[in-house]
């Protein structure tokens, strides 16, 4: 490394709908982040979104070089980031996603200066991974992107295959990203899409802290190759010294809300932590594998309802998905209702206070959503779906398609990282994600 000295940056995200002004502190840079609320057709429907992206994951096919894998555009609640790109810069607010490694904007909105240069590479976004590639350490990580250019003819943007397919299709410009206002990296890819697929036009673009292995099969002339991540090209420019990503969301309970959410790069942010910070190794179960996946137990009370096994953390997903067998078992424990609306399970008062913990065991630690934590947020029940009841009580649980067995078993989504930080550390081979409780970890404001 280059540094005089150890660097932890921190990169604070305050989800004030205004935002605030830029703040240098010690080595903690603060910037503004946007709630995301996004509308189909001036409705909302949160959870046909949602649907999509799980389907993703069970139409995974690990067989084909392009795959059916996560859509981005379902990222329809989280926050996004505000990312200054080129000189003099132009800011855009990006969607955070866990789940994707690809950062790209929209052709339309790309505004090309001095420090922009097109590096003619062609790239099929499909967040996944292919087990026809390897991977042998030839992917193109070293975050210098100074490969051979790669060919620009347009031939392979025949679409008509493609079908109700959601995609993203472009080409890689390298240019200069600042996070923060300070926090810069120069030449980095940026996939700028001249074909946006499924999504809908608020979508700016994306900031991808997914593992880099999640774009392999991306680069159309060069399958094999990864394109390096934003934290990628933080570490080895030499502007962190720990190749990590601390993730940390407050509840939120209006529209309103000015709480504040926060991403650090370069080491986890203690000081939104109680009591220590609990790693587990990213699974080796295939294809989860290639997230941010890990190996737990799940339990409702005292019951099992989910043995150890694989599935996700990611928080371009709005709720909390465990296999078709363990969702039956805890709809039956809590009584849920399904609703046709919402597609979320709904349940009474009296079944509320019934609740019990709702365990996820990692690492012989127990980490507890409360019944609170259970539920959507009441006040915001009109944001699942136009024709929401307001006054419902709705459950986060939601089944994730398949039957427990598949290495697909769960995804822990946005709702689960609003109540405990989350660590993403890529410093050593297969890398680790870290847990912690937090202030808001067993707050009672969703009722």
């Amino acid at each position: 490394m280059f540094l005089a000295a150890s660097l932890l940056t921190q990169v604070l995200l305050a989800s004030s709908i205004t935002g605030s002004p830029i703040e240098v502190r010690d080595s903690l840079i603060t910037i503004p982040l946007t709630r995301r609320l996004k509308f189909s057709n001036g409705t909302i429907n949160l959870s046909q979104h949602d649907n999509a992206r799980m389907a993703a994951f069970r139409n995974y096919n690990t067989r084909r070089q392009y795959i059916d894998a996560i859509p981005v555009s379902n990222v329809y609640y989280g926050y996004n980031i505000a990312v200054d790109v080129g000189s003099p810069p132009t800011t855009y607010n990006l969607a955070i996603d866990t789940g994707s490694s690809i950062t790209w904007l929209r052709n339309s909105a790309y505004v090309q200066t001095v420090t922009s240069v097109n590096t003619h590479k062609r790239v099929r976004q499909a967040y996944g991974y292919d087990s026809d590639y390897d991977n042998d350490g030839d992917g193109d990580d070293d975050g210098d992107n100074d490969d051979d250019e790669g060919d620009d003819d347009d031939d392979d943007d025949d679409d008509d295959d493609e079908g109700d397919k959601v995609y993203v299709k472009g080409t890689i410009w390298n240019d200069t990203v600042t996070l923060g206002g300070w926090l810069t990296v120069i030449e980095f890819p940026l996939t700028i899409a001249e074909i946006v697929k499924g999504l809908g036009e608020d979508e700016i673009g994306v900031l991808g802290l997914g593992p880099r292995t999640l774009s392999l099969g991306a680069l159309i002339d060069e399958p094999h190759r990864m394109i390096p991540t934003i934290t990628d090209y933080l570490y080895n420019q030499g502007r962190i010294d720990q190749h990590i990503v601390g993730v940390f969301f407050q509840p939120t309970t209006t529209e309103a809300d000015s709480l504040s959410g926060e991403l650090s790069f370069g080491g986890p942010d203690k000081t939104k932590c109680i009591g220590n910070i609990v790693y587990t190794r990213v699974t080796t179960i295939p294809i989860t594998s290639n997230y941010w996946g890990i190996n737990q137990k799940i339990t409702y009370g005292s019951t099992e309802i989910l043995g150890t096994t694989a599935g996700i953390i990611d928080s371009g997903a709005p709720f909390l998905y465990i296999a078709s067998d363990a969702f039956e078992q805890y709809q039956t424990a809590t009584g849920g209702i399904h609703d046709e609306i919402t597609g979320l399970l709904t349940i009474t008062l009296t079944q509320y206070m019934a609740l019990q913990n709702l365990n996820f065991h990692i690492e012989g630690q127990i980490f507890s959503l409360n019944r609170n934590a259970q539920i959507w947020p009441r006040p915001l029940n009109y944001e699942l779906h136009e024709n929401a009841d307001l006054n419902a009580i709705y459950l986060i649980v939601k089944d994730i398609g398949t039957r427990s067995g598949t290495g697909e078993d769960f995804n822990l989504g946005y709702v689960f990282l609003q109540r405990f930080y989350t660590v993403f550390d890529s410093s050593s081979s297969p890398g680790r994600v870290g847990f912690a409780k937090t202030l808001f970890t067993d707050i009672t404001t969703h009722l």
